[in-house]
């Protein structure tokens, strides 16, 4: 319970980010607005999210960027166009300084929320192996069974006399497990476990689900702590994702084409675009914005290279003719046609 409050809270702070991006690139949108508001009531943990946003940009803006002076002339993003400003130097420093502190944002996300230093150091402190952005990291465990870490991942292990068990704590990790019937092998992610004996399989920690898919063997999916009741048993081919409250899908997936991202692709088999997204963060040094909910709930199907994360979206983007923007060096945007 402790990992979901943990999540919600990262999940806050980078919604807010967001927010503050696209509000400052369309001041005079009264849409988006609107839809700013009824996020910022929609709970407290949002509320308390902008406000350290706020904090942290108003500490950006106060700042004068390095070597200003030698940004002319400079892209002017909304026109299209490059031009040279002719304003006195302290309005050419004022508009340098709005478009220094977008770009800014991007670093802030990662290193400057005070909101989420707390829950990030805790997982750190917490976890026996982490990986950064665009990382992967491969583990032999004491008992031989062997894990792939997908990046900006992190796992805690544990094993006692009668079980082994691995809790995932963010991200994604491929399990190769060594066969011992006297000690099942567990891994635990929220409220949700997956119990083996030996098999090779994947797990998946997205923002308010996890998903888990069979490559080899049987897996038992069930409940960590009594969060809901039902459980699962999964061949090789199969996968489950379990939703909040206990909402269950069951999918049939290739048993080759599962996490793919050991081998540097995004295989997507009728996947959200929103789901897509998320695990296209892991691999972007920076922020992505999707601009509404209904573009997230698209579905798409295809093969995106991991190594270039940005192409990668423009490719998931055309799919459904919607844009890509590259707001700053660190901010992708994607918004409908």
């Amino acid at each position: 319970m402790e990992d979901t409050a943990d999540q919600a809270r990262q999940l806050a702070s980078r919604e807010a980010t967001e927010w503050l991006i696209l509000l400052q690139e369309e001041p005079d949108d009264d849409d988006l607005r609107r839809r700013f508001e009824v996020w910022r009531a929609a709970s407290p943990l949002n509320e308390m999210a902008w406000v350290a946003t706020r904090h942290v940009s108003g500490m950006v803006a106060t700042m004068t960027p390095v070597h200003a002076d030698k940004w002319l002339p400079f892209v002017d993003r909304r026109r299209g166009t490059i031009r040279t400003p002719t304003a006195s130097a302290v309005g050419i420093i004022e508009a340098l300084k709005r478009r220094w502190l977008l770009a800014t944002m991007g670093m802030a996300v990662a290193a400057a929320f005070a909101f989420v230093a707390a829950p990030v150091a805790l997982v750190q402190l917490r976890s026996d192996y982490t990986t950064g952005t665009a990382a992967l990291r491969h583990l032999e465990l004491q008992d031989g069974s062997e894990v792939t870490l997908a990046p900006a991942s992190a796992i805690a292990v544990s094993y006692e006399a009668g079980e082994r068990r691995v809790r995932l704590l963010q991200g994604e990790a491929f399990f190769q497990v060594k066969p011992d019937k006297a000690r099942p092998f567990r891994v635990v992610a929220g409220d949700v476990q997956a119990l083996v004996v030996g098999t090779s399989f994947d797990v998946r920690w997205e923002t308010g689900s996890v998903s888990v898919a069979v490559q080899e063997g049987i897996v038992q999916v069930g409940a960590s702590e009594g969060a809901f009741t039902a459980t699962e048993r999964l061949e090789a081919g199969q996968s489950v994702k379990v939703a909040r409250k206990g909402e269950i899908r069951r999918a049939d997936e290739p048993p080759h084409l599962i996490a793919g991202w050991r081998q540097g692709q995004l295989l997507a088999q009728d996947r959200s675009l929103r789901d897509a997204v998320d695990e296209l963060r892991r691999y972007w040094r920076g922020a992505i914005i999707l601009t509404d909910d209904a573009l997230g709930d698209l579905r798409i199907t295809g093969a995106y290279n991991l190594d270039d994360p940005e192409e990668a979206l423009r490719g998931m983007a055309r799919a459904h003719g919607a844009e890509v923007r590259r707001v700053t060096p660190w901010v992708l945007v994607i918004s409908g046609s």
